[in-house]
């Protein structure tokens, strides 16, 4: 008692920073509750569906409970929720034909996967569902499908060989109403898994909704919290701050996605003014780029299909297209007058303050830079694709460390990466798209491009990662290089990294990790030195909302935010960005202190690059030792034999990749 007395006041004297500290590994989502689609009653509690997201309102206690895949669901993107009375559970279906079952008092939730897993040529969409004792009956587009509530089980599936829009026990018969094949019934004492005991009595009728405006009135009221949409096409990460938009714009059709920007600080979302078009005249869609001037985090700019805007405190201030004296032009496939679509995919600001444009498919116009409030036209004879038209997807732009901009062009009839240097008004094309053996490429989109810690510009194309080398960039060589990860089997041979799948984001991290998001593989984590793949997260094996991954941002904490097709999510990385320096007030670790229901990771933050550690005991015994990853450290609160360390203080000594001593914290353990 009294070794844990002096540990407990050592906790007390320890000083330690915590800031937005999140464990390594830790998931969360961000999901929006904006759009109120139904609302089932639990005594108490209204359960909420609502932009395809579950809520729960307590009308006693005025308390709000968000789920995600992060907290108590197994799924996301739901369709329909229904409440049994008499096992008091909520049935939860998804897009996917997944179930879940979730006990309306203490929010636990067992996950009914026979439906979605089972494999089968009849059409699986559900239309309805009917709750009947302990029962929920779920009318299918081939049937009608019998739940066994209480025991979480599908118990029977009735095939009638056409779709049920809804059904219903009145009675002693259940009833399957067909908008196609009118009204059957049958006894339910009947063999009801005998197609033949359902004999067609009469025409379709519509279901008599229950009338839900009273509940819906109640909650339409709450604020639960998220952003107003569930798209996040682009995303920005900017002094503590995520700036996103639909960032969905494309050359050759339209999304048709609700202009908007939505930014997230300190749990708290921000929605830009938006439904702009009754300003402008014009649609508001299709949202493709976004940054924030350097001199004013209040000013910022947001570019698409439709022009770029600009905003101050979220509030819009001007829009930019070829109406109002500013260089852009309306894409040279449809009319001159056409203010829809004025194709602006890429923008950034430069170090100086200065916010460069690229207009796709214009007939006179590509690289167009605002300069002390003037616009200038640089006209590119390089990024016309034929005489009245500019390339057709021009997108990514972003400034390197000596002031170069880069950008891709991502469409089919002309993919390529591009260079330009504005103090001389050149620029470097990398589009005779040809591998590091001399072989041509295939490639039909390049959908991002990012620069690693090295200088190297990381290429995702629908076939795969390349990369352009610093070397070959500095010799101006159109090298797409492809990545080879060494199989390790004794044969000195390899296999081409992700070759064949489709890349659609990719960041790197303090370590010089990649991130690498793909179009339905998930995500993927490449080691520094490219020759290991260190995860790959899927909707299967983690908390990922969706494969489908739209875009990736990176704070310098190392929390990586995830747009997927279903919403928005973050994981917690094991890098941070390096610090040039390590002292006492950038270098902390948490959980400090670690209590004795802690068995997570221990991380060690503030760091500088590659720097070596060493975690010691007060009498300098060595527990672990490693190297950070950027500015990160993450322990495992054991020894080097893998055993849980004992209650005490443990000294975390530092030392620059370079051997100069850093600075020492200290981690207080109880156990």
């Amino acid at each position: 008692m009294i070794k844990r007395s002096i540990i407990i006041s050592l906790f007390l004297i320890l000083t330690f920073q915590t800031g937005k500290a999140y464990n390594a590994g830790k998931w969360n989502s961000y999901l929006s509750y904006y759009k109120i689609q139904n609302v089932e009653k639990a005594n108490d509690i209204l359960f909420v569906q609502a932009s395809n997201a579950l809520y729960a309102y307590n009308t006693k206690n005025k308390s709000i409970q968000t789920f995600s895949k992060t907290d108590f669901l197994n799924d996301t993107e739901i369709t329909r929720i229904s409440y049994n009375r008499q096992t008091r559970k909520l049935l939860i279906i998804y897009s996917n034909g997944n179930m879940d079952i979730m006990d309306v008092d203490n929010y636990e939730v067992t996950n009914l996967s026979d439906y979605y897993n089972v494999s089968t040529t009849n059409d699986k969409s559900i239309n309805d569902i009917f709750q009947y004792g302990k029962y929920a009956y779920i009318s299918t587009g081939f049937g009608i499908v019998k739940v066994n509530i209480d025991e979480a089980e599908i118990t029977d599936t009735y095939h009638l060989g056409f779709n049920v829009n809804w059904c219903m026990i009145e009675q002693n018969y259940i009833y399957a109403y067909s908008a196609e094949n009118g009204r059957y019934r049958a006894l339910i004492t009947d063999n009801l898994l005998n197609r033949s005991n359902w004999k067609r009595d009469g025409e379709y009728t519509t279901k008599t909704e229950d009338n839900k405006d009273s509940l819906k009135a109640i909650v339409g009221k709450l604020n639960p919290g998220g952003p107003k949409y569930n798209y996040f096409g682009f995303m920005k990460y900017h002094h503590g701050k995520l700036y996103t938009t639909d960032g969905v714009s494309h050359a050759t059709y339209d999304y048709g996605k609700e202009g908007t920007i939505q930014v997230y600080n300190d749990n708290e979302w921000q929605i830009y003014e938006d439904s702009l078009s009754q300003k402008t005249g014009h649609a508001y869609a299709d949202l493709a780029s976004l940054d924030i001037d350097p001199k004013d985090d209040n000013h910022v700019f947001a570019s698409g299909r439709t022009g770029l805007y600009e905003f101050r405190n979220g509030k819009f201030v001007k829009e930019y297209n070829n109406y109002n004296g500013s260089p852009f032009k309306t894409a040279s496939t449809v009319g001159n007058d056409n203010r829809d679509y004025v194709m602006v995919q890429g923008i950034t600001f430069d170090t100086e303050g200065n916010l460069w444009t690229l207009n796709s498919i214009s007939p006179s116009t590509n690289l167009i830079v605002l300069k002390n409030n003037q616009w200038i036209n640089l006209f590119q004879k390089n990024l016309m694709l034929e005489t009245n038209k500019s390339y057709e997807n021009m997108i990514n732009l972003f400034e390197d460390n000596e002031h170069n901009l880069w950008f891709c062009n991502n469409h089919w009839r002309k993919p390529g990466v591009f260079r330009y240097h504005p103090y001389t008004n050149q620029q470097d094309l990398y589009n005779d798209i040809t591998n590091q053996n001399g072989e041509k490429e295939h490639i039909t989109f390049i959908n991002c491009i990012a620069k690693d810690l090295e200088n190297n510009i990381w290429i995702g194309s629908d076939i795969g990662p390349f990369v352009i080398y610093r070397n070959d960039i500095e010799q101006n060589n159109s090298v797409y290089s492809k990545i080879i990860v060494p199989r390790n089997d004794d044969t000195n041979l390899g296999n081409y990294l992700l070759s064949g799948i489709e890349i659609t984001s990719i960041v790197v991290d303090g370590g010089g990790q990649k991130w690498i998001g793909t179009a339905n593989n998930g995500l993927y984590l490449i080691s520094e030195d490219n020759d290991t793949q260190l995860e790959h997260f899927t909707w299967d094996n983690s908390m990922l909302l969706s494969n489908n991954i739209l875009s990736l941002a990176l704070s310098p904490e190392g929390v990586l935010y995830i747009g997927t097709d279903k919403g928005l999510c973050s994981y917690k990385t094991d890098s941070s960005e390096p610090n040039s320096t390590m002292t006492h007030e950038t270098v902390y670790a948490y959980p400090n202190p670690v209590r004795p229901e802690y068995r997570g990771n221990i991380t060690i933050t503030g760091l500088s690059y590659h720097a070596d550690i060493k975690i010691v005991t007060s009498n300098g015994v060595l527990v672990n030792q490693g190297r950070s990853t950027g500015g990160s450290y993450v322990w495992d609160g054991n020894d080097q034999k893998g055993r849980r360390v004992a209650s005490g203080i443990y000294m975390v000594q530092t030392a620059t990749s370079s051997g100069d001593k850093g600075t020492v914290c200290k981690i207080a353990i109880i156990n």
